[in-house]
């Protein structure tokens, strides 16, 4: 059993919508944390009640009595605690993964195809399944990504700046062919 949320806006962090990546050696999955904002109390309280729901559901994969929370591990994690990064700061964040890929749309529910539309920093809400587990002496409450539409575009969080936002235009005069001694024409004429 599982209960599915929609998220208010949040920021999209370790985008892998498009390719699934493997980590830890484990199977390739689609991925991407989500980052709420604390101020957004109702996808704060949607997501408290999904949790809860899901332990209530899979109460039989904890032999019909629900661990305390503290021995489960649960997937709203506080960023403020959680991470040494200011991104993060101010936020919960789920990361959210599945075997098969998301659809991802713009705001007008038109299907996202281009990679470098959906990245670390853009805006965008999500649908995420939650769902009690109890495999292999780890157990809890796992998020399964649904689908994700895009909202709006924001400053990137990987990979340095754009080459957009580095360079400005250049207006190239037409090459002088003195600095060359070596005889002859200059390539550059």
């Amino acid at each position: 059993m599982s209960t599915r949320i929609m998220t208010g806006k949040v920021r999209l962090s370790y985008v892998n919508v498009f390719e699934p990546k493997a980590i830890e050696g484990g199977d390739p999955r689609y991925s991407v944390a989500l980052l709420i904002p604390k101020t957004d109390t109702d996808t704060i309280a949607k997501i408290e009640k999904a949790i809860e729901q899901a332990l209530q559901e899979g109460a039989g994969k904890f032999g019909g009595k629900i661990p305390p929370r503290g021995s489960l591990k649960l997937p709203l994690r506080d960023g403020d605690t959680e991470r040494d990064d200011p991104v993060y700061a101010g936020h919960y964040f789920i990361n959210a993964n599945s075997k098969t890929r998301p659809g991802v749309v713009d705001q007008n529910v038109q299907p996202i195809i281009d990679p470098e539309e959906i990245y670390s920093g853009c805006y965008a809400r999500a649908t995420v399944t939650f769902f009690a587990y109890n495999v292999s002496g780890n157990r809890g409450v796992g998020a399964g990504l649904g689908n994700i539409q895009k909202l709006a575009d924001g400053e990137r969080l990987a990979g340095g700046p754009s080459a957009e936002s580095e360079f400005g235009a250049v207006e190239f005069a037409k090459a002088d062919p003195a600095p060359f001694d070596g005889g002859g024409d200059s390539f550059l004429a």
